[in-house]
């Protein structure tokens, strides 16, 4: 039967609309009604294949039960990665996902905060692709929940979860280091991203630490091209490196290109190390050692603070700022060759 409605369920069991409505949308208890009048409707919904209209429910329940999902780039396997997760598990718990990819520019990014404005989303998930956080200020001003993931903002009171990137460029810079590398170059990528900078200071204290001072960082975007660009002007200097490190593995894939061109070997001509440990650096030729992010923990934790904020706007309530920084680990694999 086509075009199955709460009216036509009410003329199959001679009830009123009233009555198939609030056994329908669960209040059969508060008015009252009874056992065998619920199971005489519940029968008949069933046996008619009853859909009910999700356009309908959301305006009576006045929700949307849609997220905003925006991220700078699905090319970039991390970021592809957190996507995944993220829309699968919402999708788990009845919220649809508005995807919007940025391709790491300010202005789409604006342009997508407005555009998912206009769906009335419930909440943002949000990998931010500048530094600008105009656009977000609307969002809270409206009282919709926003939760950064990777990247995020000290200026503003947006929630986030987020690896320590500091931490981790320190600790595999001082890896080079302890193995015997004193010329090591960095590859950055976009500077105007809070990631992108605590990585390259990891870097450059790391350097200073062990009285290092020819710091090098080349590069402006997260890109394979930026990687291969660099890679290739690095490797016809003059002065020599023994050690790259690229600030994503987006950047690395470029990296490898350009090593491969100039017929060098990982590690014995060169050593290489990346960051985000996407699964396919394993089955490289040689595979490359990698900071770590806890990808799994970061998206469902991400998720578990947004829910949490809009359950707590629902009810009127107030959520804490919460600021969620996760221990990198490092990936030693073999392109990383000890000097001493």
């Amino acid at each position: 039967m086509k075009n199955v409605t709460i009216k036509t369920i009410a003329e199959l069991t001679n009830l009123s609309l009233t009555t198939v409505s609030r056994v329908l949308n669960g209040t059969a208890e508060k008015y009252r009604i009874s056992k065998s009048t619920q199971k005489m409707v519940l029968k008949a919904a069933e046996n008619l294949d009853y859909t009910p209209n999700q356009a309908a429910v959301n305006l009576r329940l006045k929700r949307s039960f849609s997220i905003g999902l925006v991220i700078p780039s699905l090319a970039n396997p991390f970021f592809a990665n957190v996507a995944s997760i993220v829309s699968k598990s919402l999708r788990e718990k009845g919220f649809s996902v508005i995807l919007v990819e940025c391709d790491e520019k300010v202005e789409v990014e604006v342009e997508a905060i407005g555009l998912l404005r206009s769906h009335n989303i419930e909440g943002v998930i949000l990998i931010p692709s500048t530094k600008e956080s105009n656009h977000l200020k609307i969002l809270l001003n409206q009282n919709i929940p926003v939760v950064c993931i990777d990247r995020y903002y000290e200026d503003i009171a947006v929630s986030y979860v987020a690896t320590d990137h500091y931490i981790g460029a320190f600790n595999i810079t001082e890896l080079l280091i302890k193995a015997g590398h004193k010329e090591i170059a960095c590859l950055q990528g976009c500077e105007n991203v809070i990631s992108n900078n605590l990585r390259v200071k990891g870097y450059k204290d790391a350097m200073h630490k062990y009285n290092l001072k020819n710091t090098q960082v080349w590069g402006n975007s997260f890109t394979t091209e930026n990687g291969y660009i660099e890679t290739k002007l690095l490797l016809q200097r003059s002065q020599k490196v023994s050690a790259i490190f690229a600030l994503s593995d987006t950047i690395l894939l470029g990296a490898l290109k350009a090593i491969e061109e100039e017929a060098l070997r990982i590690p014995e001509d060169l050593s290489v190390v990346t960051s985000d440990n996407s699964p396919y650096l394993d089955f490289l030729s040689t595979p490359i050692t990698s900071v770590s992010q806890p990808v799994n923990d970061i998206s469902n934790i991400a998720i578990k603070l947004l829910m949490d904020k809009i359950d707590a706007k629902q009810k009127g309530e107030q959520v804490e700022l919460e600021k969620v920084l996760l221990k990198p680990s490092l990936i030693n694999r073999d392109s990383v060759m000890n000097l001493r």
